[in-house]
């Protein structure tokens, strides 16, 4: 039975002396030290609450608060169910309720601090996982669904791509939804700030280390031709529901005045 850390949620085949996802500078490791559950426990205690976002959009967290408690998305496309990024708790209600919403088709991950529990999820509804081969280093466990993507854009069915931004992660990923307005599926490869109109960009978030402005920029260019009138982030609350695509170009170009 897999073991899972209790800081950043990273799924292991057993427990060890040390998360090299949590050693590593985009995270931290507590100040009581490492610890570990068993996936089983962990589907015991905890449970995942559902909001819907829009008609086609669902929200799933887990409750009460684990490791980095982001949220993971359901997207239902007219092609199958995309899950896009991972949270760890899959309990017994999460898998019922998605195998009666038609399962699940694919699932996409935008960076490793939401590769989690991605295995479990795979096997249980027999779905392949896209990671960008950047970020390969990162996966602790292996398994036979994962698929490694190469270049800055992945279509993974009509109407769905994967577009490579970097900047947090080498191979940080996004979503773009082309539903007729465009919808961004962003991680924290761009994170929504609190007033929900702007976004900022970090290579590391607990440790509050920033990204250069010519990274920034870079993401900026290769979002400019991909037009989208909604963000959703990684975190709860996180939602532009209106005017995204200017949200983001306004911000990055905040971002990089700040830094001159």
């Amino acid at each position: 039975m897999s073991k899972v850390c209790k800081a950043c949620g990273t799924s292991f085949e057993t427990a060890r002396d040390n998360c090299p996802i949590c050693e590593d500078e985009r995270q931290y490791i507590p100040v009581g030290g490492q610890e570990w559950v068993d996936f089983a426990a962990l589907t015991a205690s905890h449970t995942n609450k559902w909001e819907q976002l829009e008609p086609c959009l669902l929200s799933i967290k887990t409750i009460p608060k684990f490791a980095i408690n982001q949220r993971a998305l359901l997207l239902n496309t007219p092609h199958g169910n995309i899950l896009w990024d991972c949270v760890a708790n899959l309990d017994p209600a999460t898998v019922t309720l998605i195998k009666a919403l038609g399962g699940i088709k694919a699932i996409a991950i935008s960076h490793p601090h939401y590769y989690t529990t991605m295995q479990e999820w795979a096997q249980v509804f027999e779905a392949p996982i896209f990671l960008h081969a950047s970020d390969r280093e990162w996966v602790m466990r292996d398994s036979p669904a994962i698929h490694f993507w190469e270049g800055d854009v992945l279509e993974i069915m009509p109407t769905v791509k994967l577009l490579r931004l970097g900047g947090h992660f080498a191979g940080g990923t996004v979503l773009h939804w082309d539903d007729g307005r465009g919808v961004l599926l962003a991680g924290d490869i761009l994170q929504v700030t609190p007033g929900a109109d702007a976004v900022s960009f970090m290579w590391s978030y607990p440790n509050m280390l920033p990204l250069s402005a010519e990274v920034v920029h870079e993401i900026v260019e290769r979002l400019r031709p991909v037009f989208f009138d909604r963000l959703y982030g990684a975190f709860e609350g996180q939602n532009i529901r209106a005017n995204a695509w200017d949200a983001v170009l306004r911000s990055g170009q905040k971002y990089i005045a700040c830094l001159k």
